[in-house]
């Protein structure tokens, strides 16, 4: 039990205590806890530079091209055009959409060769292999719907992609929804935005302006007219080559 001289030093210290924080003193007391967090972080974060995302295209890079296996299982040669042949997006799509309404097929026929598709080869190795040193995010103009068994052949790793617009009751497709203007570009813009260093890499025409924004830009197997067009790009023909000159790149980095 408590003397009551103890109770009385208690209570003193108490009220001394509530008399002492006056709003002032809290607030100049906030002031100095903040002051001495930020000397902490400064101190922690000195020297800390950008980390490095990698940004891959899908079909053509890492998955053979959708359309082109869908026009090589239905006999339709007029769905192997893709944006290495016809650089504008949106009348690519059209153009592939009417030809699905000609011949009546389904969200449901796509998906079903897309099930049957496997990764180039050496795709996984490749991915797996930056995956153990560097964040890696896959940019692509495919859609939800297409990408869910590609992903899952390749360890899930992040997509940004886009979105078919299917008619519930007969399954066609009847239209698309981009998840952005210029995606690919506007992604790799908004990671450096965030202090990231970013190396990109693709294979088409609408991979080129994701490769512009990125620290650095390579090109896999690129057509003729891609390389013509852009020649500041560096051209890779394998994986092994790809993987050098993202290392490089990174290591130009300090990466």
């Amino acid at each position: 039990m408590m003397s009551s001289r103890t109770c009385l030093y208690l209570t003193g210290v108490r009220r001394r205590s509530r008399f002492s924080l006056t709003p002032f003193r809290v607030r100049a007391m906030a002031r100095t806890y903040a002051s001495r967090a930020m000397d902490t972080l400064k101190t922690r974060t000195a020297g800390v530079g950008p980390m490095l995302v990698v940004c891959l295209d899908l079909e053509g890079v890492l998955m053979p091209e959708v359309w082109e296996e869908f026009a090589d299982r239905t006999g339709i040669p007029e769905l192997r055009r893709t944006t290495r042949d016809e650089p504008d997006y949106d009348k690519l799509m059209q153009y592939r959409l009417d030809i699905l309404d000609d011949n009546d097929f389904t969200i449901d026929d796509i998906t079903d060769v897309i099930g049957r598709m496997e990764p180039l080869d050496g795709a996984v190795e490749f991915l797996d292999h930056l995956r153990s040193k560097w964040q890696v995010i896959i940019l692509s103009d495919t859609f939800s719907q297409f990408a869910g068994p590609l992903m899952d052949k390749l360890g899930r790793p992040a997509l940004l992609c886009h979105t078919l617009e299917i008619d519930e009751d007969s399954r066609r497709i009847e239209g698309w929804t981009i998840r952005i203007d210029d995606q690919k570009r506007r992604t790799v813009e908004a990671l450096r935005g965030l202090n990231y260093n970013v190396i990109a890499a693709g294979d088409s025409y609408n991979d080129t302006s994701m490769l512009s924004m990125a620290n650095a830009g390579i090109l896999l197997n690129p057509p003729s007219n891609v390389i013509d067009e852009f020649p500041q790009f560096p051209v890779t023909s394998d994986y092994a080559g790809l993987l050098a000159a993202i290392e490089a790149a990174a290591s130009d980095m300090g990466e």
